[in-house]
């Protein structure tokens, strides 16, 4: 394909010929959604998460972000107002959410924010860019896809069962997955094929398996 994607161990993948930073699954405004269902869980998890992403932009020099889907965790809350004043923070930058099965906040608050919005896909040569993956006969012919969605992790077993599993980057004959971004959100382990290529995440590495 000719691109060059930098993976990052902050769970992003930094597209150098776009100059464009991918993440996917941050999920913000969910620890306000789980105090209101009265289970203590700190706000700053996210500032933090969004802290992260500011330290990418400036370490990349990314002129664009790309939320491959989940961005915030369904209902409204006060979460998304802080959000919307960390847009404004990097003016420089435009900012693209594709949108999750968790983006569902009125179409007026998208609005008036500073994200600009694709629906379902976002087609930028030689991938195609969703939430979800997409089956091979949903694919546009040409194009590899990369999404979010999974969550995913591997399982690692070493000396005396010792096991541990890490968040990873997948990349598969038809599509890549990206790690979750978000701090607060769980793994799910994949079971990669031997024509898979693994990235583990361990601390502040990146992994080839």
């Amino acid at each position: 394909m000719g691109q060059q994607l930098q993976l990052f161990p902050d769970k992003a993948i930094f597209w150098k010929e776009q100059k464009s930073l991918l993440l996917s699954d941050v999920h913000l405004g969910k620890a306000a959604h789980f105090r209101k269902a009265g289970i203590a869980v700190p706000g700053t998890i996210h500032r933090h998460d969004l802290e992260r992403i500011s330290n990418l932009i400036h370490q990349t020099g990314a002129e664009r972000v790309l939320f491959l889907g989940d961005l915030f965790h369904s209902e409204l809350n006060k979460e998304w107002w802080f959000f919307e004043e960390w847009l404004h923070t990097h003016q420089e930058v435009q900012f693209v959410l594709i949108k999750g099965n968790h983006d569902i906040l009125p179409p007026a608050i998208y609005q008036q924010s500073r994200l600009k919005i694709a629906e379902e896909e976002l087609i930028l040569s030689p991938f195609i860019l969703t939430h979800e993956p997409l089956n091979s006969k949903k694919s546009k012919k040409g194009l590899y896809n990369i999404c979010g969605h999974i969550h995913p992790a591997i399982k690692l077993r070493g000396g005396a069962f010792q096991q541990l599993r890490l968040p990873c980057f997948y990349f598969g004959l038809h599509y890549a997955l990206l790690p979750a971004f978000g701090k607060f959100t769980g793994f799910y382990q994949i079971k990669p094929k031997k024509e898979d290529i693994i990235f583990a995440i361990a601390e502040d590495r990146v992994l080839h398996l």
